[in-house]
């Protein structure tokens, strides 16, 4: 994720939404135990604010140390700024240690991450029994009849800009790699559609739009997208200025856990099930070939007339 200003970060928190209370109740609800959670790419913490009332303590990391600045402050949770050049080891050791984490999150973050590095980590801190991880990313915004034609119009805008990093999260993560194995809350290339509810000012929303990546990375090639005419646009299309208007964020969700492994005992049980099974098959076909007594007598009058035909 590219590095945000402070003014730039204030106006993001402002326009993040707050995740549902039951979606991190229904997830808590899945996992064996509840004394360590990972909150990767935490922003400013809305979401390890949202982890900290199911689990005994959270681990909040960011490569953005704008965003940790502001991030919402608890006991229980413990912020660390993880720069580029930190080793899978490093990190390793920093979030709890191998087989620590009873839940892994990462809210709106996961496309921008080396996945392979993430995967690597995860797997190895992620308990093995019991443990989750889940991932989910918003990648589009209901407000109004009037508003969403121009929300559209600007989302087309970005296309040329985007990078391949942005286009897991405007494809609701249908081609973003997800190796791990399905609870039955979303799975690789079909993740769960949820709504997210907000209420932003029009201040807000415009300072949202000013620091959304796509309009920054355009703005990174001398393009200004969120320019003072769309702005006007959005001015007219809201109403009175001073109105919180309540939204919708459309979201995306995975879970999943680490693959069980089976042994070579399993492996060599279910093989000769299969043998044993083929075997009976066999079997069962050669009893049905086996001639009864009538096809017996049949089979010797009509040898005897075929004699006699010679």
């Amino acid at each position: 994720m590219a590095a945000l200003s402070e003014k730039d970060a204030a106006a993001y928190l402002d326009a993040r939404p707050r995740y549902p209370i039951d979606w991190y109740k229904k997830i808590a609800e899945r996992t064996q135990d509840h004394k360590f959670a990972w909150d990767v790419g935490t922003g400013n913490g809305q979401a390890a604010i949202g982890l900290v009332e199911h689990y005994e303590n959270v681990v909040a990391t960011d490569i953005n140390e704008a965003q940790l600045k502001r991030a919402i402050k608890h006991s229980r949770i413990s912020y660390h700024h993880t720069p580029k050049n930190m080793s899978e080891d490093e990190m390793v050791a920093l979030i709890g240690g191998e087989n620590s984490m009873d839940l892994i999150v990462a809210a709106q973050a996961v496309h921008f991450f080396d996945l392979t590095t993430f995967y690597n980590v995860a797997k190895r801190v992620l308990r093995k029994d019991g443990g989750l991880i889940a991932i989910w990313v918003y990648n589009d915004i209901i407000i109004s009849p009037e508003i969403d034609p121009i929300m559209k119009s600007l989302v087309d805008s970005t296309l040329p800009f985007r990078t391949p990093i942005m286009n897991l999260a405007f494809d609701s993560y249908k081609t973003l790699p997800f190796p791990f194995e399905s609870i039955g809350m979303g799975s690789e290339g079909e993740p769960v559609r949820l709504d997210i509810p907000h209420k932003l000012s029009l201040k807000g929303f415009i300072g949202f739009l000013k620091s959304w990546q796509p309009a920054m990375k355009a703005k990174e090639q001398g393009v200004e997208l969120v320019d003072e005419d769309l702005i006007t646009k959005f001015e007219e299309a809201w109403g009175d200025e001073n109105q919180v208007k309540d939204v919708y964020y459309k979201a995306h969700m995975i879970v999943g856990k680490i693959p069980e492994m089976r042994s070579e005992s399993d492996k060599v049980s279910e093989d000769s099930n299969k043998d044993n099974l083929l075997q009976t098959d066999v079997g069962r076909k050669q009893e049905r070939r086996q001639p009864s007594d009538d096809e017996n007598r049949q089979s010797k009058k009509q040898n005897t007339s075929e004699d006699e035909a010679c």
